[in-house]
């Protein structure tokens, strides 16, 4: 009877012990995933609790001139036999009202947001989360990278988000996104970051390089914030690519660290100088980069160089490819289009290139986009064989666009490349490959990033016969 009262006294021995085992076990492994980063249960309540106060509702109004609908009706039997003969406007006034988000950077009232959210704003109404309303003005906007800063005066302590290092996210990481989609104020929805450095989201001249996300985006999110885990702003929502008109789970936000740099920028200029470095560069394909003796693709392979540019007095040449900028990496064009961009005009930078299969170290001298902007209105004539000038506002209501858009060619060159495709002084540049032209500096631009002898498609319109159509140019 003993050895059974012992046997059953060490059993529950054992099992006492085995179960304080796998309890010591569970908690250790608990705490090692409190280590290891957030409780997932609880991280995005967090997130939102800390960053909803900084996030405000924007909401803007525009005043524009519309091009009347009814002009080309107005010589129409049938229009004339209703309305008479009396004259109709050429175009009228429309009010028209957007929403979009914004993120409170500091206690003076600065608020960061899109550029598209706030341009041409006449009115910007802004909603806080605590229902308090103010009337904001614009310190500056920066239409290339799609980023204004506003400003209201608040007399009560306004809260402001912290901003991460954009550099070290990873693809995976869980995000989330806090805004006012379709107006519905202080929106939360998460993700993950999908990708990273996404390029061709917008217009070749703008820039090129998007966190990719699958967090919830729509309407009216433009211009809020994009969150890590720790409450850390590492995006501003900027696009989505939709079919529906709506989150498809493909967003698109512009990273932390660039956001930063011209969001400080615009505060203390208003405006955003960029550096410039006188190069059309393209991406190496495999076969380019073998017969390179390079093992990837990395690097921006120089297929032009603007004359009397910083480039070509650092010796910089075609067919040259672009390792590294300041000692970081150039992955592929846009990166280096981006580097240059935030460096200061005026700047020493050094490049390493690969030449003729060796590398080298050059310096540079950064220059300023005036000094572009000159020498490429002057390289228009001789790649394009043309003159160019601004669409006038009487010019935008006769083709019936909202606002100016497009240049008018002055003059074509016999034989040159406008004239070989088919275009006449008095046309209309609307387009070049997609992109917009807004004004000759846009034409210039896109002109500049191209190579010598690319066949382009570019949408023209004749103002005479009021009509559009797309025409191949070969540029020089």
């Amino acid at each position: 009877m003993a050895d059974r009262r012992s046997y059953a006294n060490s059993t529950v021995l054992a099992s006492a012990l085995a179960f304080l085992f796998v309890c010591l076990q569970i908690t250790s492994a608990s705490t090692q995933a409190r280590a290891a980063g957030p409780d997932l249960t609880t991280a995005i309540v967090e997130v939102a609790k800390r960053n909803i106060p900084a996030v405000v509702h924007i909401e803007v109004t525009e005043r524009r001139e519309v091009a009347n609908p009814f002009l080309p009706l107005q010589k129409d039997p049938f229009f004339r036999r209703f309305f008479g003969n009396r004259p109709i406007p050429k175009s009228f006034q429309q009010e028209v009202r957007g929403l979009g988000s914004g993120m409170i950077m500091d206690s003076k009232g600065h608020i960061l947001t899109s550029y598209h959210v706030a341009e041409g704003a006449t009115k910007i109404d802004v909603q806080l989360s605590n229902g308090s309303r103010y009337v904001a003005t614009v310190v500056g906007g920066d239409a290339k990278t799609d980023l204004a800063v506003i400003r209201i005066e608040a007399k009560e302590k306004l809260p402001a988000v912290t901003f991460g290092d954009s550099d070290k996210l990873e693809v995976g990481e869980w995000v989330v996104a806090i805004g006012h989609p379709r107006g519905l104020d202080q929106t939360v929805t998460q993700g993950i970051v999908s990708a990273m450095h996404r390029r061709g989201i917008v217009d070749p001249t703008s820039y090129q390089d998007f966190l990719q996300t699958d967090a919830s985006i729509n309407p009216g999110n433009s211009g809020g914030p994009l969150l890590n885990l720790k409450g850390e702003v590492i995006g501003v929502n900027a696009a989505i690519a939709t079919e529906s008109g709506g989150s498809e789970g493909i967003g698109f936000a512009v990273p932390s660290n660039i956001a930063v740099h011209i969001s400080k920028t615009l505060i203390a200029y208003g405006k955003v100088e960029r550096g410039w470095l006188g190069v059309a560069v393209q991406e190496l394909t495999p076969d380019k980069a073998k017969s390179l003796g390079l093992k990837g693709t990395e690097g921006a392979l120089v297929m032009d160089v603007t004359k009397g540019g910083p480039a070509e007095k650092a010796g910089i040449r075609k067919d040259d490819v672009i390792l590294s900028y300041q000692g970081k990496a150039v992955a592929d064009p846009a990166v280096l289009q981006n580097l240059v961009s935030m460096t200061p005009i005026g700047s020493e930078v050094k490049m390493t290139l690969l030449r003729s299969g060796k590398t080298l170290d050059i310096m540079a001298r950064i220059g300023d986009p005036k000094d572009e902007e000159k020498l490429l209105v002057a390289s228009m004539k001789e790649r394009l064989g043309g003159d160019f000038r601004d669409v006038t506002q009487k010019e935008a209501v006769a083709l019936g666009l909202e606002s100016p858009l497009g240049v008018v060619v002055t003059s074509v060159e016999p034989k040159g490349p406008l004239a070989q495709g088919g275009l006449e002084a008095g046309d209309i540049i609307l387009e070049i490959e997609g992109a917009k032209v807004s004004d000759t500096n846009s034409l210039a631009e896109i002109i500049g990033t191209l190579p010598s002898l690319r066949q382009v498609s570019m949408l023209v319109a004749d103002l005479k016969k009021k009509s559009a159509g797309a025409v191949k140019v070969t540029v020089r």
